[in-house]
């Protein structure tokens, strides 16, 4: 269960966020909350991380889908300890929130923007995260399929 409660609370959390957002800001307006640190600042994206790849709107969703089946078929099957479970949901919560943006908007909604850093949001931070703490598992900890 850990691993559907996270991935659902990413999904929720992000598409919540954007909903407020979209609701609050015009697209391209931008509003400080931390002076010079922290702003809400609305923009679409339609390529992926610093705005590459532009207009591959199909390979982002393949991509995207094919990395969240493969970790939801991993966690079905193999039930892996509980920070796979929680890293793995993140990856995969972020996967599907960004996948919905792109299928109904054409592209990801983003206002999460600090300093010089290229806007994001909730999705982008639960999968970066969910990246990191898998590579941190493979760095510290043996690398087996059990519990």
């Amino acid at each position: 269960m850990r691993f559907w409660i996270t991935m659902v609370t990413v999904l929720v959390l992000d598409q919540l966020s954007k909903l407020w957002v979209a609701g609050s800001l015009t697209v391209g307006e931008s509003k400080p909350i931390i002076d010079g640190i922290l702003n809400l600042t609305y923009v679409h994206n339609r390529g992926a991380a610093f705005s590459i790849l532009q207009g591959q709107y199909w390979f982002f969703i393949s991509m995207a889908l094919l990395v969240s089946i493969i970790l939801i078929i991993y966690n079905l099957k193999y039930s892996p300890v509980r920070w796979l479970q929680y890293s793995t949901a993140l990856i995969v919560g972020g996967s599907i929130g960004n996948v919905i943006d792109r299928w109904f908007y054409g592209s990801v909604r983003d206002f999460i923007s600090i300093g010089w850093f290229p806007v994001f949001n909730v999705a982008d931070m639960a999968i970066v995260t969910g990246g990191a703490l898998v590579m941190l598992y493979v760095l510290l900890y043996d690398i087996t399929l059990e519990k």
